[in-house]
């Protein structure tokens, strides 16, 4: 039996849908015509309508995910598809599959892990003035606590090796997913690169699954634990110096009324200031045991990520010409 030998990187699409029949079809095509040589998949997260239908048709494998969220839809396929080159967009028309070949091009000339499409325009107007302000409000929240790698954080338009996609946890089930890969690679130090895309609209019919508070409130959630798990020095130290300036706040009239009277009449505030600084300590020993854990996980992560083989990524650009493409069958088997 022959064995063809391809020098070029595989490619995967990856689509993660919710009631999106509108546009998953266009979206779909767009990606066969773009990039021939790639394999599409489009990943089903219980939508009510045609989406999965509407995809098949267009030349889609797919590939139905129970539980809801992006973030599980996101780790199933990370886990389920083998690929040297990974593009992840959504399924709602709003990201240019036109633009994958130039995410690429760059993912392969600056050998980075991960390239983010940032969306033109989406701090000014990103459908709705409280999504804007999100943006807004947790781009700089980013940039305060994890570093300056992003500017677009929720950018749904990504380009992974396959370095990243296997060595990413992928704990979170929601939208926040995206902010979970932006951290991984800025606590990992990986090399990513962004570019400027522009962002388009939602055919009418089409609405977003976003909710504003309801999603920002999951996203500040995930900020805190995030920070918790990869910084806890300053989790826990901020908490360390609230209770120790409370403490100090409620102990010093004690010790001035001492030092004038040599009694301590408010025994119950004297005994609280104490309970507090004391707790204080315990949160700054806290971190300081927890700082060293996370070092050490940060370090075994980083490891494990040098653990694997970095696929056909190549030297060379991507020009996004027709290569031999692998058999759907054999893929939709695999999946």
């Amino acid at each position: 039996m022959s064995h063809e030998v391809r020098n070029e990187p595989a490619i995967a699409v990856l689509l993660p849908c919710y009631n999106e029949e509108l546009t998953i079809g266009e979206v779909v095509r767009r990606f066969c015509e773009t990039l021939p040589s790639a394999t599409i998949y489009v990943y089903d997260n219980n939508s009510k309508d045609l989406t999965a239908l509407r995809a098949r048709a267009a030349g889609a494998i797919v590939v139905r995910e129970p539980r809801q969220g992006k973030g599980n839809v996101v780790r199933r396929m990370f886990a389920d598809i083998d690929a040297d080159i990974y593009v992840m967009a959504d399924g709602d028309g709003t990201y240019a599959p036109e633009d994958a070949p130039q995410l690429i091009n760059t993912l392969l000339t600056e050998r980075s892990d991960m390239v983010v499409g940032t969306r033109r325009g989406v701090t000014d107007d990103a459908g709705r003035s409280g999504h804007a302000l999100g943006n807004r409000i947790f781009n700089r929240l980013y940039k305060g606590l994890f570093g300056a790698d992003f500017t677009d954080i929720f950018s749904g338009y990504r380009v992974f090796s396959r370095r990243f996609v296997k060595s990413f946890p992928a704990v979170s089930g929601g939208f926040e997913i995206e902010t979970e890969m932006s951290v991984h690679a800025s606590q990992l130090k990986l090399p990513v690169n962004e570019m400027a895309l522009d962002y388009g609209r939602r055919p009418d019919g089409s609405s977003s699954k976003l909710s504003t508070f309801r999603d920002g409130a999951r996203i500040l959630w995930m900020f805190a634990m995030l920070v918790k798990e990869t910084q806890p020095l300053r989790f826990f130290g901020t908490f360390a110096l609230f209770f120790l300036a409370a403490s100090i706040g409620l102990m010093i009239p004690v010790l001035i009324e001492f030092a004038e009277t040599g009694l301590v009449p408010r025994m119950p505030t004297w005994v609280l200031s104490i309970g507090l600084l004391l707790l204080s300590m315990l949160a700054m020993v806290t971190g300081l045991i927890l700082d060293s854990v996370s070092r050490g996980r940060a370090e075994q992560k980083r490891i494990f990520y040098l653990s694997i083989p970095a696929g056909r990524i190549g030297r060379a650009g991507f020009t996004g010409e027709a290569s031999p493409k692998r058999d759907p069958g054999k893929a939709s088997r695999a999946a």
